[in-house]
C-alpha cells in the first residue's frame, strides 16, 4: 500500500478538505427561557385581598418597576393587584375607624359605671314599681345600661308598666309611637294618680321596639317617670290602693278627662273638622263620668260646696263641647272650644282636690296653659315623650 503524498504547502492547496455541508439547526434563540410570571403581581393581588392591603400596594408597585426592567409577564394582573389593594386599605380604614369610635365609646362607658349605683339589670326584668339609675342619668340614650336600685335611695327613673304590646303599626311609625304613648300615660296615670302630686321635674318616658328588636321577636314595652331633672328619692306610686276609695274615684275620672283633652286630633282643624267633632263628643263623654262620681261624693263632710261648684263648671264645659260637637263650621267650632276651656277652673279644681284630700298646688302645665290656646287642653301634664 502505498501512501498518499503529502500536500505541498501554502494557499492553493488542491487536496484541502471540503467545508460541512450545512444541516438543520436550533433555532435562532433556543436555549433561552421565555420571560415568566413576576411572583409580586400575583402577591399583591393575593395578598390585597386577603390579609394585608397595605402591604399588597407595596407589592403591586414592586411588580410593575420589575416587570418594566425585566420584561416579565404579569403587569395587568399587578395592576388589579394594586387597585384592590387600595380599596380594601380604604376599607380597612374606615373599619378602623369605627371600631375605635365604638371601643372609645364604650371604655367611656366603662369609666362610668363605676359611677353609677345599683345592679345591672336586664330591661326585660324590670315591672312596675322598680327604681333604675342610668350612666350619665342619660334616659334617652339608644340602647341604655339600666341599674336596678331601691326607690328609697337617688335614682333616674320608675316604671309604671312593663307589658308585651303589639301597636297593630310598623315600630317606629307615628301609628306606632302614638300607641306608645296613649299607652304609657294611661299606666302613669293608673300609677300616679294624683298628677298634681308629681314633681315638676317628672317626665314621662317609654321603650319600644326598634325595627330590628323587633324582627326577632320584641314586643315589649316600659313606661318610665323619668326624674333626672332632681335627686328623686322615694317611690311616686300612689295608685288606687294607696288611695281612699273617694280619692281614687275621682281621680280616675279626672285623669280619663285630661287623658281625652289632651289627645286632639293631629290635624288642623280645618283639615281635620270630623275629627274634631268625634274628639269634642268624647270629651263631653269624659266629662259626663266624672260629673257622676263628683255628685255622688256631695254629701260626703265637707264636699258639698266645693262638690257643687266643680259640677257647675263641669256642666257649662261639657255643653259647650256638645255644642262643638254639633258645630256646622270650623269658626263655630273653635268658639265652643275656647268657651269649654274657659268654663273650667283650676282654683276650683284645686279646692275640690283639697276637699278630698288630695295634693292642691296647682301643677306648672295647668298654671301656663294660655287661655286663648286652640293647641291643648290645660287639663294634663306635658305630653312631650321619647
Amino acid at each position: 500500500m502505498s501512501t498518499p503524498p503529502i500536500p505541498p504547502p501554502g494557499p492553493g492547496n488542491p487536496w484541502a478538505p471540503p467545508s460541512p455541508q450545512p444541516g438543520w439547526g436550533p433555532p435562532p434563540g433556543y436555549g433561552q427561557r421565555p420571560p415568566g410570571l413576576n411572583g409580586f403581581a400575583l402577591a399583591s393581588l393575593l395578598v390585597g385581598l386577603l390579609c394585608l392591603p397595605p402591604l399588597g400596594i407595596v407589592f403591586g408597585i414592586v411588580a410593575l418597576v420589575q416587570i418594566a426592567k425585566k420584561g416579565e409577564q404579569g403587569k395587568a394582573l399587578a395592576i388589579v393587584g394594586l387597585v384592590v389593594s387600595v380599596l380594601m386599605t380604604g376599607v380597612v380604614v374606615l373599619s378602623a375607624d369605627r371600631v375605635a369610635t365604638e371601643l372609645r365609646h364604650r371604655l367611656d362607658s366603662v369609666r362610668e359605671l363605676g359611677d353609677v349605683e345599683g345592679e345591672l339589670a336586664d330591661i326585660d326584668d324590670l315591672r312596675a314599681g322598680d327604681c333604675f339609675n342610668v350612666p350619665r342619668g342619660d334616659l334617652m340614650a339608644e340602647h341604655p345600661l339600666m341599674y336596678k336600685i331601691d326607690c328609697g335611695l337617688v335614682h333616674h327613673g320608675e316604671v309604671t308598666e312593663s307589658k308585651p304590646m303589639d301597636p297593630k303599626a310598623a315600630p317606629e311609625s307615628p301609628e306606632a309611637d302614638r300607641a306608645y304613648e296613649d299607652e304609657c300615660w294611661r299606666a302613669q296615670d293608673t300609677y300616679a294618680m294624683d298628677t298634681w302630686a308629681l314633681p315638676a321635674y317628672a317626665e314621662m318616658f317609654y321603650y319600644a321596639p326598634s325595627r330590628e328588636s323587633w324582627r326577632q321577636g320584641d314586643r315589649r314595652l316600659l313606661c318610665v317617670i323619668g326624674t333626672t331633672g332632681e335627686e328623686q328619692k322615694g317611690s311616686l306610686r300612689q295608685d288606687a290602693g294607696t288611695l281612699k276609695p273617694e280619692q281614687a274615684a275621682f281621680l280616675r275620672a279626672a285623669n280619663a278627662v285630661e287623658f281625652v283633652l289632651s289627645r286632639p286630633p293631629e290635624g288642623e282643624l280645618d283639615e281635620a273638622f270630623a275629627e274634631h267633632q268625634k274628639w269634642a263628643r268624647e270629651v263631653s263623654s269624659a266629662l259626663a263620668e266624672e260629673a257622676k262620681v263628683v255628685g255622688g261624693h256631695t254629701a260626703l263632710p265637707g264636699m258639698e260646696k266645693t262638690a257643687r261648684a266643680q259640677l257647675k263648671e263641669i256642666e257649662a264645659a261639657r255643653a259647650a263641647w256638645q255644642r262643638a260637637a254639633q258645630s256646622r263650621t270650623p269658626a263655630d267650632f273653635d268658639k265652643q272650644w275656647d268657651r269649654a276651656l274657659g268654663a273650667m277652673s283650676p282654683e276650683t279644681e284645686k279646692a275640690l282636690r283639697g276637699a278630698y284630700g288630695l295634693a292642691t298646688d296647682i301643677p306648672p302645665w295647668l298654671e301656663e296653659y294660655p287661655e286663648d290656646s286652640e293647641s291643648d287642653s290645660g287639663r294634663g301634664p306635658s305630653r312631650e315623650s321619647v
